[in-house]
């Protein structure tokens, strides 16, 4: 868990510090005071992520200057991350040389958001996110090998735009994408087997109902990956772009059998999305024998009491839980929030 947070130039704060209890905190506020700058301050501090952006000087306060730092107490380490132009990362007033080591004995973390909704309705892109989230946190490796296969495609691609594209080097790359892919599809196969039954489960009993929720993982590579780019060859070169690997698989979500984008009710769709970051949560505690965190924006409010309690009942008791909410109309229904801070959130400034 986190004991304290501090920031300096994060978003709308000039500066921040926070002591939070072992059970958590709940952040009241209207819209666009701060709240959810909140939770991103202790992704990026636990995770070097933020689900919100991939620019780091997006981050920076408007006006401040060219950068930002947070630090806090997590998991009985001091950490500190702290972006001007790169990052420079500290644990127990260590210097830790690059974020694979930064990261290595780092916590555990679960975001929950409304637009978790965007993992059932929207692209590919979000479903492969949510694994490579769960992959970087379980799986040795997982995050250097999907940055290396970044940096091996989109060379790959370049030199595919070429008007004279020069094969040796195609090559060089596809056997780095090769290489690296391989153990992303494995990676992400044994998640998918992980979080399965979890998610089911989690479908049921948000839900109260006996529906089926299925997750398939659908590699594009299928399971011989060099096998499928020399079958893509012909029409990589003709179109000018890399159609088979990790870039471009799916995770398939369906309920009772259908797909869920396609047939699931709004209600159900919702469901689902609670369901895999509940079995998110289950699965990464399960992998690494310790609980997560649970960073839990703005869900609670837009819930019905039935599947609220159901969510509220599914989280761990021991695990700690940041939550921020419009209103705290929902609480006087709902049982387990005992122990926790509450806080206002109003124009950057916390009470």
């Amino acid at each position: 868990m986190l004991r304290t947070l501090r920031a300096v130039d994060f978003r709308c704060f000039s500066g921040l510090s926070l002591e939070i209890p072992a059970a958590g905190a709940v952040f009241t506020g209207d819209n666009a005071q701060g709240k959810t700058s909140i939770l991103e301050a202790v992704c990026m501090l636990v995770r070097l992520h933020s689900p919100r952006t991939r620019r780091m000087p997006a981050m920076t306060r408007m006006g401040s200057g060219s950068g930002f730092g947070i630090a806090g107490e997590a998991w009985e380490m001091e950490r500190r991350v702290r972006w001007q132009g790169g990052l420079d990362l500290m644990v127990d007033g260590e210097p830790r040389e690059g974020p694979g080591t930064y990261l290595a004995d780092g916590g555990l973390l679960v975001w929950m958001g409304n637009e978790d909704l965007d993992l059932v309705r929207g692209s590919a892109e979000g479903r492969r996110r949510y694994l490579d989230f769960i992959g970087s946190q379980i799986e040795p490796g997982y995050r250097t090998a999907l940055a290396r296969y970044r940096r091996a495609l989109k060379a790959k691609n370049l030199l595919l735009k070429d008007p004279r594209p020069r094969e040796e080097e195609i090559r060089s790359y596809e056997e780095v994408m090769i290489a690296d892919g391989s153990l992303l599809v494995d990676s992400r196969a044994r998640m998918v087997s992980l979080l399965s039954p979890r998610a089911s489960a989690s479908q049921q009993q948000v839900s109260g109902k006996d529906e089926a929720l299925g997750l398939e993982y659908r590699p594009a590579g299928g399971a011989d990956l060099r096998a499928a780019m020399e079958q893509a060859r012909e029409r990589e070169r003709r179109q000018r772009q890399s159609f088979v690997g990790p870039h471009r698989d799916d995770l398939l979500l369906t309920v009772n059998g259908l797909s869920a984008a396609e047939f699931a009710s709004e209600g159900q769709q919702r469901t689902v999305a609670l369901a895999l970051k509940l079995a998110q949560g289950e699965a990464l505690a399960a992998a690494r024998g310790s609980l997560p965190v649970y960073l839990i924006d703005d869900v609670f409010g837009e819930l019905d009491p039935g599947r609220r309690n159901a969510v509220l009942h599914a989280l761990p008791a021991h695990a700690q839980k940041w939550i921020t909410t419009t209103h705290l109309g929902w609480l006087e229904e709902s049982h387990g929030l005992g122990g926790m801070n509450r806080y206002t959130v109003k124009a950057g400034e916390i009470s």
